[in-house]
């Protein structure tokens, strides 16, 4: 089998206060001054990949190739400098990915403007825009883009009513009169040398992209991206995964451009390696999966890139459908997970699922970062197997005691500057490193190149009214992997007795299935047993809705707001501490007698 991983080089060094550095030795390589540099190298060196391709309306591909590409970029760049867009005026785009929201992307890059995707949600799930109209304000773009006139109709209002005629409106189909300029108009610009000119004058330093973070347990801010720290990033991803750099890599992909996994990582993963891109119209939902899933199966990927929600549907439709799982397997290198955990029993499942269809050993890795860090900061890679890995090429790690947890930073390249109108005093330690506001754990307190195991988000932790606090992040996978069947959870209980927990099931379960009641009951014991107040679940209540994208429950890339589910789930939350107990809220089956598992794959 060719090489796929390198061996990571990892040190420690112990500092005061139970302080601890994990970093990389393995210098990082050159990479690009700017983005735009690897769109003119392949357009040069093989104008006929393909870079990207989508969805026709007949279901069939419609790509276009590296040469196409570099044509259709150059006109759009003239465009945006002739409409006076540059380092001080960004381009705001509403709408997902599409080969039309990439050229204006690569555009940006070519001449040093910034480009701000944002969630097609703040558009077209709010009636008052109010996020919208505050990311408008905040970033005072020069131009928005929308890729529907009438459906992003109310949005592109919205954005004007904060600018003004300061910000022209784009669209690439039904346009809304005159107020509305059209995509194929700018395509037909004619180019000048000022293109070139201003590409030339794009520095490492340049912000690329403005990204909004996910707001998973905050309000959205605007991360600064520079050319600089997306280009070192993926040179850290080319170091460890040596093949890339040989084997130009297939993705297909859904995850959205407005967060920095799919905007970054992914579509930067393909960019920077001549690599091509098929963009997914599906997601993980019940009605739009059978849409990832043709996807996939015709346009296997070389890396397989997705979160554990994902994951989760993928590996119950496949292990039910051998032809097709062959079919989506059958070029694939490498499977990657980040964002979430992935529970051992599910990691295990998909694993062995990739191998039955290809007769492959496929490794399947993860990745740990964040919007701020570019993303990627650790991995799993070469001999680091388990959590999220060691610290990248580059990187340096500082793991700070929070209590009876660490917090994780990050010190490297492809760290933010900080935040767009925010001060950013508190971003940063004195020592530079990004404060993520995750915890970490060590998987060998006595051999740190072991890696690292992610254990929650800090914010997210409560206390008992004893006093006790409780982590929930790490608790939750706890669950998760005890039980087995469960697709997610959120742990409660701040200012209560005890720990319960709101969960929902893994597709093809039941909530009013008394062997699944009585699983849970059993496995509830189990992950009590011996287990002090702030490790134990007392009290479980199955959820029928799917966690809601329009309540701001679950982001655009399937992970749960543990904020927003406690918030709007209140009276269900409740209802797990009144007495007399509700007949729907799993208890502990403490003195059950032993019976057979539930198999976790059905």
């Amino acid at each position: 089998m060719k090489e796929v991983f390198a061996e990571p080089a990892i040190t420690c060094e112990n500092g005061a206060d139970g302080v601890r550095i994990l970093r990389s030795t393995e210098p990082l390589g050159p990479y690009p001054r700017s983005l735009a540099d690897p769109l003119r190298t392949w357009a040069r060196e093989t104008p006929h990949q393909v870079l990207a391709a989508e969805r026709g309306p007949s279901g069939d591909w419609l790509p276009v190739t590296y040469g196409e590409a570099r044509t259709r970029v150059d006109a759009l760049a003239q465009a945006l400098l002739d409409r006076g867009l540059g380092r001080t005026s960004p381009l705001l785009v509403l709408s997902g990915n599409t080969i039309d929201h990439l050229l204006l992307t690569l555009a940006c890059y070519t001449i040093g403007a910034p480009i701000v995707p944002v969630s097609v949600a703040y558009s077209v799930r709010s009636d008052t825009h109010l996020r919208l109209r505050a990311i408008t304000e905040l970033v005072r773009p020069g131009l928005v883009f929308a890729d529907d006139g009438e459906l992003f109709g109310p949005a592109l209002d919205a954005v004007t009513a904060v600018r003004g005629p300061a910000c022209r409106e784009l669209v690439a189909r039904n346009a809304r009169g005159p107020r509305h300029e059209s995509l194929d108009e700018l395509l037909r610009t004619t180019v000048t040398a000022d293109v070139d000119r201003a590409f030339q004058a794009v520095t490492g330093d340049d912000v690329a992209k403005i990204l909004f973070t996910s707001g998973s347990t905050d309000v959205p801010k605007g991360v600064l991206n520079t050319h600089a720290m997306l280009a070192a990033n993926q040179q850290m991803l080319r170091q460890i995964w040596p093949f890339v750099a040989r084997t130009p890599p297939v993705l297909t992909d859904w995850l959205p451009w407005s967060h920095t996994f799919g905007g970054n990582h992914n579509l930067h993963l393909a960019l920077r390696n001549g690599g091509s891109l098929f963009i997914d119209n599906g997601k993980p939902t019940p009605d739009l999966f059978d849409r990832t899933l043709e996807a996939l199966r015709s346009a296997p990927p070389t890396i397989c890139v997705n979160v554990p929600a994902g994951y989760a549907m993928l590996v119950h439709r496949l292990e039910q459908d051998h032809e097709l799982a062959s079919q989506v397997f059958s070029a694939a290198e490498l499977i990657l997970y980040a964002g979430a955990a992935l529970d051992g029993g599910l990691r295990g499942r998909l694993h062995r699922l990739a191998k039955k269809a290809t007769g492959r050993d496929i490794p399947v890795v993860s990745s740990w970062g964040a919007t701020e860090t570019g993303p990627a900061a650790t991995s799993t890679y070469g001999s680091a197997r388990d959590g999220i890995g060691v610290p990248l090429p580059g990187v340096s790690v500082k793991l700070v005691p929070h209590g009876a947890r660490q917090e994780i930073r990050v010190l490297s390249p492809s760290v933010t500057a900080g935040y767009v109108g925010m001060n950013n005093d508190t971003v940063f330690d004195d020592e530079g490193y990004y404060r993520s506001g995750d915890a970490v754990r060590l998987v060998d307190d006595d051999d740190p190149r072991q890696g690292l195991v992610f254990d929650g988000r800090i914010a997210e932790d409560f206390k008992l009214s004893s006093g006790t606090w409780v982590a929930p992040g790490r608790l939750r996978e706890t669950l998760l992997a005890t039980t087995g069947i469960l697709a997610d959870a959120v742990v409660v209980g701040a200012d209560r007795s005890s720990v319960s927990a709101l969960c929902w099931l893994r597709p093809g379960r039941h909530n009013e299935d008394p062997d699944v009641r009585l699983h849970l009951a059993r496995k509830l014991a189990e992950l009590n047993q011996g287990a002090g107040s702030a490790s134990r679940i007392e009290r479980l209540l199955l959820v029928t809705e799917p966690p809601s994208l329009d309540h701001g429950e679950i982001t655009d890339k399937g992970y749960i707001n543990q904020r927003a589910v406690v918030t709007r789930r209140a009276a269900l939350i409740a209802s797990m501490y009144q007495e007399p107990l509700d007949p729907a809220v799993v208890r502990p089956a403490y003195a059950a007698p032993p019976a057979a598992e539930l198999p976790a794959s059905t």
